[in-house]
């Protein structure tokens, strides 16, 4: 989902509570924090030896164990507010991918993409998820997707003469 996606999402639902579900059915606790927002540039070179460059905005979600009965989640509302008090400080790339930061005691911390949304009854939920790590010069380094099939090349790829890093 793109930052812009999100902002009118959260624009057309500001009399809901937020909430995070971080892995199926597991959500994030209502007693979370929107602790910090990175305008991330990334600037990459792949296996193939490709260069690439993007923009990502990520949210990191906290959950203070000072309020750890907490039932009530942050409103919509409140959430917008915030995102938007950064955004004056440091302007989004609206077209930037968002991706939420979160960790707790039994799930490690992660970039989440947002996957979807839903609302139900009056809550405002987006469904996060961990997208795997994928090979950019699969067709450059001679990857084939299937795993049990093994690459047969003249030279080996990761060698310094190969063609990937």
């Amino acid at each position: 989902m793109k930052t812009q996606e999100l902002f009118n999402i959260l624009e057309q639902n500001q009399d809901k509570s937020l909430l995070f579900e971080y892995a199926p059915k597991q959500l994030v606790g209502a007693n979370y924090h929107i602790t910090e927002v990175k305008h991330l540039t990334i600037d990459s070179v792949d296996c193939g030896a490709q260069t690439d460059a993007w923009k990502e905005t990520i949210i990191q979600l906290w959950e203070s164990p000072l309020e750890s009965g907490k039932t009530e989640y942050m409103t919509v509302y409140k959430a917008l507010g915030i995102l938007k008090k950064v955004g004056k400080m440091k302007p989004y790339v609206l077209d930037a991918e968002v991706k939420f930061e979160y960790s707790n005691a039994s799930f490690h911390t992660a970039q989440l993409f947002v996957n979807d949304y839903e609302i139900q009854n009056n809550n405002l939920i987006l469904m996060l998820a961990v997208e795997k790590t994928d090979c950019k010069a699969k067709t450059i380094c001679g990857v084939v997707d299937t795993v049990k099939e093994m690459v047969k090349s003249e030279e080996p790829c990761c060698s310094p003469e190969g063609n990937c890093c």
